[in-house]
């Protein structure tokens, strides 16, 4: 085999990456949040503190810079952060951790990092555990409609920050919208459930509720009306649906519902 020819197979060689690519994708209550990161492992070596020194812009990974899409404005740790791609940095301390979020978002590495072009800056408190955690993982949890937890977790240190989102004003013009259109079918339970929960009004959450019961008489249709109902003030009202709801519940064998029912129906007496 000519000199030529070995190059050109050893060109076709792939070999694992030493810290693999990841693109985690997150939806949180209407927005579209993506992460990618390179994912460094331990591989018995001292991080921070010692490979990664304290007070100094970390890449938060490896190779390029980790990278934050965000489809809808979003605050994190109180932060307001407009949509957009944006380069995710952090400044590792033993007691204290500094967030960067910088408008840099393609880059290799902290080589050219901008202070510049930091959007934020803020700090915040890790959190130490006992058993090492091999590879780096950033990973959201504790969902809400409008919040999850984003944590950033490698060796014995995770870094903690809360994401939060407005969905309430974009979802209310939907279903206004939506409950002004023509349309024969039409998302009555939804909307009413949405009303309720958002302290809206409550008049209109009770049309929307009672179309809803009127196209199915369904346990869990009727347990919103009757505390649509009992928020409304009208407990005779309240307490007929929800007695009904519990009658529908128990034939539906329904043990969680039978079970809000009789709460319900025990403040209303």
């Amino acid at each position: 085999m000519t000199s030529s020819a070995a190059l050109a197979d050893t060109a076709k060689l792939e070999f694992p990456a030493p810290s693999p690519q990841c693109t985690v994708k997150q939806r949180v209550g209407l927005t579209d949040v993506e992460v990618t990161y390179s994912r460094p492992g331990l591989k018995g070596r001292e991080v921070f503190g010692s490979m990664i020194p304290y007070g100094k812009v970390w890449r938060t990974g490896a190779n390029a810079a980790t990278k934050l899409v965000f489809s809808t404005d979003v605050k994190i740790n109180g932060h307001d952060i407009p949509a957009g791609t944006y380069a995710l940095m952090t400044i590792p301390g033993k007691d204290e951790w500094t967030v960067i979020i910088n408008k840099g978002s393609d880059q290799w590495g902290t080589y050219k990092y901008d202070e510049k072009a930091d959007l934020v800056r803020f700090a915040v408190k890790p959190i130490s555990v006992s058993t090492p955690i091999e590879t780096m993982t950033i990973e959201f949890d504790n969902f809400k409609d409008e919040s999850a937890d984003m944590k950033l977790a490698w060796d014995k240190v995770k870094v903690p920050m809360t994401l939060e989102v407005n969905y309430i004003d974009k979802l209310t013009k939907q279903i206004e919208a939506e409950m002004a259109s023509d349309k024969k079918e039409k998302p009555y339970f939804q909307a009413a459930n949405f009303w309720f929960n958002h302290e809206k009004d409550l008049q209109q959450a009770k049309k929307w509720v009672d179309a809803a019961v009127a196209e199915r008489d369904a346990f869990y249709i009727v347990h919103l009306q009757a505390k649509i109902l009992a928020k409304l003030g009208d407990k005779t009202a309240a307490l007929a649906a929800a007695k009904h709801s519990l009658e529908l519940a128990n034939k539906a064998n329904d043990l969680a519902y039978v079970k809000l029912n009789e709460s319900l129906i025990k403040t209303l007496q």
